[in-house]
């Protein structure tokens, strides 16, 4: 008898162990072609040209139809993505963005110490086109590119966490 229960715990405990080395999930990221997402400027690299796009501040929310859909548990990380721009971002006073401007992106894999697996999509937008000038900057869905706070596991619990998905999006 002792050698049955030695035995079940022996497997018990190497199936407990494998279940846990497959518990990695990333919560998925689903967006439809067509919805319309807000993005947060983070940077714009190369920013020397003197034109108006070099004014809008860090943070300055692109409003983006998406041409592409995009389902990270069918795509990669790095699978390139296309959108437009849904109105025009003025800076100093004049249109430097005019809307049905090209942004082209990619889904990207992140490492984040905030989420519990250590990892989590994003997209992130990496060149703009308008009127046939190019600009390489990088915008995300969150305001910020670093880890936000771990919830408290009251707020996680009550749903208390407000979710900044759009129609059709999930992320």
């Amino acid at each position: 008898m002792k050698r049955i229960v030695s035995a079940a715990l022996c497997v018990f405990a190497a199936l407990a162990i494998t279940t846990h080395g497959q518990a990695f999930r990333v919560e998925p990221v689903r967006v439809s072609a067509g919805t319309v997402l807000t993005f947060y400027l983070h940077a714009r690299l190369s920013a020397t040209s003197g034109d108006g796009v070099d004014g809008l501040p860090k943070g300055t929310l692109l409003r983006v139809k998406m041409l592409d859909s995009i389902d990270s548990s069918a795509n990669g990380d790095g699978t390139e993505f296309r959108g437009t721009i849904v109105s025009g971002l003025p800076s100093s006073g004049e249109v430097v963005i005019h809307p049905d401007s090209e942004v082209r992106g990619i889904l990207a894999l992140l490492r984040s110490r905030s989420h519990p697996d250590g990892f989590r999509y994003e997209l992130l937008i990496t060149r703009l086109t308008d009127h046939g000038k190019s600009y390489v900057l990088t915008a995300s869905l969150k305001p910020s590119l670093a880890d936000s706070p771990v919830p408290s596991p009251a707020n996680h619990a009550t749903g208390g966490g407000a979710k900044s998905s759009e129609s059709g999006a999930t992320h």
